[in-house]
Formats: structure tokens, sequence, C-alpha cells
């Protein structure tokens, strides 16, 4: 699947992301891996209900922008996210 953007108004400033999918193989935990200026900034792992958590925050940002990133996915998959590579596409 091919990386897509997401942009997240907060606080009067705009945040620009790639967002990346990626099947879980090799013991890899985190699914969706975002991206800001080429950097890896946090990371999401879907539950049984297609709901994200948050996986990692290596950037430390605001658990609100999280939250509201984990929202832009979620919108972005109204049929969930696909746990693991033997899931149907």
């Amino acid at each position: 699947m091919d990386n897509y953007p997401i942009s997240i108004s907060i606080d009067q400033q705009i945040h620009h992301f790639e967002i990346g999918e990626y099947l879980h193989q090799n013991g890899e935990t985190c699914k969706v891996k975002v991206f800001q200026e080429g950097k890896l900034v946090a990371s999401f792992e879907p539950d049984a209900y297609n709901y994200l958590h948050i996986c990692q925050n290596p950037a430390d940002l605001k658990e609100e922008l999280l939250h509201l990133l984990a929202d832009q996915i979620e919108a972005h998959h109204p049929h969930g996210i696909n746990k693991d590579k033997n899931e149907q596409l």
C-alpha cells in the first residue's frame, strides 16, 4: 500500500505527516508508522476492533495530536486496517 499524507491543525499550527502501513513480519509489532519530514515520529497498532493505539512516540508528540492522528488514520480506513500479513487486503 502506498503512503498517504495527513495534515492536522492544532494550536493554530498545521502539522503535515506521511502515513505508511506495514504488514507484520519478523516480530514487528507496530503496523502504522507516521513520518514527518522523512523521520519516524510515531507508530500505531490496531486492536481486534481496528481502533488504533499508540505503539511508539519517538518524537514525543503531544497526546492530543496523537489521538487526532489516530482518528484521521481510522477515518482513512472505514473497513478497518488489516492486522497482519496473512489477512486479506
